[in-house]
């Protein structure tokens, strides 16, 4: 199996302005395209692994030949990760967050919007600890929000680019808080960048995932 990089669902312009057309080009085709890149030529040396589907690989990363576990926890995991961090942005999002103005992004309705309710106590309240999450990773990494097996919602992090299916969790929602999203517009302001990122989120393909992950 050869990994390609996944067209941009949109336009790289498209989350403006809370996300910058010019770090969306660097990251996709940049960033993510060297994730590809190295995850291929890691599996070129084990074919007898190649074909098997990347979701396999890393929630059974340990079984992954020793000499390249690393390449693939790292490019595999960046490849997975950033595939689902593009799809649940969009220009929908961020067009009814602009004509909302200072009344911020959307929130999620349905069996997530119950779901989010019912584990956290309101999405307020989901908010401000996913907020806490992400802004307290320590230097690269991801924030989360996934269903455990047992169909619970769980907040949770993990470093560079480790995915949530080497726990065995579903993700639901995922943000990039490596510096390399968001650097051109924030700087260092990681909080900054959070608070634009839920402008742009896609709560309709969230609750695909959502239900998808049961």
């Amino acid at each position: 199996m050869k990994y390609e990089l996944p067209a941009l669902p949109y336009a790289y312009d498209a989350l403006e302005p809370y996300i910058d057309a010019k770090t969306m080009e660097i990251h996709h085709t940049k960033h993510h395209q060297a994730y590809v890149n190295n995850l291929n030529a890691a599996l070129e040396k084990h074919p007898e692994i190649a074909d098997k589907p990347l979701e396999e690989l890393l929630a059974a990363i340990d079984t992954v030949p020793e000499d390249i576990r690393t390449a693939v926890r790292n490019h595999g995991g960046g490849h997975m990760n950033h595939s689902f961090f593009w799809t649940i942005m969009g220009p929908d999002a961020a067009k009814a967050s602009a004509s909302a103005g200072s009344e911020g992004g959307a929130e999620p309705s349905g069996d997530l919007g119950k779901a989010i309710a019912d584990a956290f106590g309101g999405f307020a309240a989901y908010k401000e600890a996913f907020e806490k999450a992400a802004a307290g990773v320590f230097g690269s990494g991801w924030a989360w929000l996934v269903r455990d097996d047992a169909g619970g919602l769980t907040i949770m992090t993990t470093p560079n680019q480790d995915s949530p299916l080497m726990t065995g969790a579903r993700p639901v929602l995922g943000l990039d808080v490596w510096e390399h999203a968001y650097y051109l517009k924030h700087q260092s302001d990681r909080k900054g960048y959070i608070g634009d990122w839920w402008r742009v989120v896609n709560w309709a393909r969230a609750e695909e995932y959502y239900r998808a992950a049961k």
